[in-house]
Parts: structure tokens; sequence; C-alpha cells
């Protein structure tokens, strides 16, 4: 019989945080769509939030993906923009989804869009914000959860 047992692993624990914060009012179809968007730009700035590839029991290769959860809020469209200054304000990695970007079809419109807007007129419809646990507790603040 074999009395060897693997030593518990500690659970993980992150002193970062992903958030996506979301326009109440958008669409079904619209927040889903604004948050894949918006949790592809952190993954290609930030590289330290992407894991290592997954692998099946038969060998077959799967990208990577986050190495921590992301969790997801909603919230009013002034709540979204006060969100926005705060993240400017503490520097911290971001992305974000105009309203305009729903009538656009590509990447270089998408941007063209984003760039002939000054950063206070622009209509935020989603957010996503990077960082230390507590700064991104203080960009979020007056969000709640995504239901």
């Amino acid at each position: 019989m074999n009395t060897h047992t693997e030593p518990a692993l500690e659970p993980i624990r992150f002193d970062t945080k992903i958030a996506v914060l979301l326009r109440a009012d958008l669409e079904p179809w619209q927040r889903l769509n604004v948050t894949s968007f918006l949790v592809s730009g952190l993954g290609t700035q930030v590289p330290e939030v992407i894991g290592e590839p997954y692998e099946d029991a038969d060998g077959v290769p799967y990208l990577p993906m986050f190495r921590q959860p992301v969790l997801v809020f909603e919230a009013t469209k002034e709540t979204l923009t006060t969100a926005h200054t705060r993240a400017l304000s503490r520097s911290l990695p971001r992305a974000i989804f105009t309203s305009d970007l729903f009538s656009t079809g590509n990447d270089r419109d998408n941007r063209a869009a984003v760039r002939s807007v000054p950063t206070a007129d622009l209509d935020l419809v989603g957010l996503a914000v990077y960082g230390p646990r507590n700064a991104v507790d203080k960009v979020v603040k007056g969000a709640r959860m995504h239901p």
C-alpha cells in the first residue's frame, strides 16, 4: 500500500485584478461583444496576465488564457465615465469601447472613431482595467457585479 501523499497545494491568490465595466443599458449581445474586445486588449499588452498553454490528456494543445478571473461589473454611463477618469489618474493599463464602435466594421475604422473624440467626450460603453487589487477596486467603485 502506498502511503505517500502529495502535499496540499496552497490556493493561488492574486494581488492584481482584471475588471470589465459595462454600461448597464447595453443589449445582451453588446455586453458579450464589448467584453470580448476589451479583454483582448489586456492580453496583448500586459503579458503577465496570461497563463501557460493548455493541453488535454491526448496531448492536443490549446491557447493560453488569463491566469486569473475576470470580474465583470455594470454601471450607469456616469459611473463608467468616473471609472475611466480614475483609471487614467492611476495610469492603469486599460482598454475602452465606445458606442461609435458598434457602427464600424473593422479595426482601422474603430481606431479612427476613438481618435476623433476628445477624452472627456468619449461615449463609453465599456472599460477593462488591470492593476493592483485596491487600485482596481477604487476604479470600479459605485459599479455592481454583472448579474
